[in-house]
């Protein structure tokens, strides 16, 4: 997400608005194609986490060769997807023909970046499915510090390079998530944290049963996110068609959002990984605590983030623009992302704990019937039927958000308070629930 921010930052500053609108743009459709591999890739994380509660620590190094086929393929198909189906679809979204001809070669090179984008995911989420979770955010923090030098040295055109414009922060992150996928690998091969769960691993070895157990949770979470981010995408496209300086002001705001969404998700991955541990030691009361502490914790740190969105919402925009009518707009959306905060932060954890539980199925129809039967149309009717403009569009995603919250929150009551099956002995699955 930070990589997103910076190139927000470094585009708004110094290449302009139309430039900026055209990463809205790009980031609204190549998101959603990224979610797909961040959440088939998600797959793996609980079964690591429940198979190291089973002390099955040889099955660890299995699963692993397992996911790298699966992630390396899926990168391949989803940089297919971007070159031949997203850059045709961007002619068809009426927007601004001088955005559309700025985000095409920005969407083309963040398409490359997809693969090794997939790599990095693999060797993160097994590290992370064991508890180890620091070395990926150092590796993402000299990322982050990398991708930004090489953003302003290529957008700007320094030390002997031309100005690229909007194609140098794509350059950038490209560079940026090769260099990441190399070392979180060699992290993975050389620790001795991970020698006694590596003693199997074996990059040919494929089992078609392992495969299907981490596409089983992989691609409803997949499908969750898609759902989630494809909402907030067609949203931004939905901006897109009031105006340039709209959809600029709803990358800002988004993006200030998409932020502290992002440590709402750190929580919630910390809760797939210990409710994942404690359901696979049949450990269902260790369950309840670590799902009731990552509540408060993200109400908390949520009910925080909405008092800074709120107290400085006309000085934000300025870490991205300097343009007075998009930090105008972009101010009176982040009132709104104030509200929307608690659920954001509220719904993201519930699905956590229930992947941590492997039960992906009932949340991913829940993701749907939140975003696109409620959240999505009211954003539209609010935002573009009755006039409000991008604020009624921000109403409408909010709606959803709040729809997601309760009805996730439910779910987890039911699967573990109501359910008579969930108690320390059980053994069978929660979907069943």
């Amino acid at each position: 997400m930070m990589v997103q921010t910076a190139d927000s930052i470094v585009v708004g500053h110094f290449a302009g608005t139309i430039p900026l609108a055209a990463v809205s743009l790009v980031h609204s459709v190549f998101m959603i194609v990224m979610v797909v591999g961040l959440g088939i890739a998600y797959g793996l994380t609980p079964l690591i986490a429940q198979e190291n509660g089973r002390k099955h620590y040889e099955e660890c190094g299995v699963l692993l060769s397992n996911s790298l086929w699966i992630n390396t393929l899926s990168g391949i198909l989803l940089f297919c997807l971007v070159y031949f189906g997203s850059m045709a679809v961007i002619d068809h979204l009426d927007q601004d023909p001088a955005v559309v001809r700025e985000a095409k070669p920005y969407l083309f090179i963040l398409g490359l970046s997809v693969v090794p984008m997939m790599v990095f995911s693999t060797f993160k989420q097994f590290a992370e499915g064991l508890g180890f979770t620091r070395q990926a955010m150092n590796i993402t923090i000299w990322g982050n510090v990398l991708n930004i030098l090489l953003a302003i040295i290529l957008v700007k055109g320094m030390f002997g390079f031309a100005p690229m414009g909007v194609r140098g922060v794509g350059y950038a992150t490209l560079t940026d998530r090769c260099l990441m996928a190399l070392v979180m690998g060699f992290y993975v091969f050389r620790s001795v944290n991970f020698k006694r769960y590596l003693k199997r691993f074996d990059v040919w070895r494929i089992g078609f049963h392992r495969c299907i157990a981490i596409l089983r949770i992989g691609a409803p979470v997949a499908l969750q996110y898609v759902f989630e981010v494809g909402a907030f995408a067609a949203a931004a496209v939905i901006a897109g068609t009031i105006g340039a300086n709209e959809q600029a002001a709803h990358q800002v705001a988004i993006t200030m959002a998409a932020t502290t969404y992002m440590m709402a998700s750190g929580i919630a991955a910390a809760a797939t990984i210990k409710t994942g541990n404690s359901y696979g030691k049949y450990n269902i009361p260790r369950l309840k605590r670590f799902a009731l502490s990552s509540y408060l914790i993200v109400l908390a740190f949520m009910g925080f983030a909405a008092v800074v969105f709120v107290v400085f919402n006309r000085y934000l925009p300025w870490i991205f623009t300097s343009d007075l009518v998009v930090i105008g707009i972009a101010a009176q959306l982040l009132i709104i992302a104030g509200l929307f905060q608690l659920f954001d932060g509220t719904q993201v954890v519930g699905l956590g704990i229930l992947r941590g539980m492997g039960d992906v199925n009932i949340p991913t129809l829940i993701t749907f019937v939140a975003y696109w039967v409620i959240g999505l149309p009211c954003a539209y009717v609010l935002g573009i039927s009755l006039g409000f403009g991008v604020k009624g569009i921000w109403y409408g995603l909010t709606l959803g958000l709040f729809t997601s919250s309760v009805l996730l929150y439910l779910r987890y009551r039911r699967v573990v308070f109501k359910s008579p099956d969930l108690h320390p002995s059980f053994r069978g699955n929660p979907q069943r629930v």
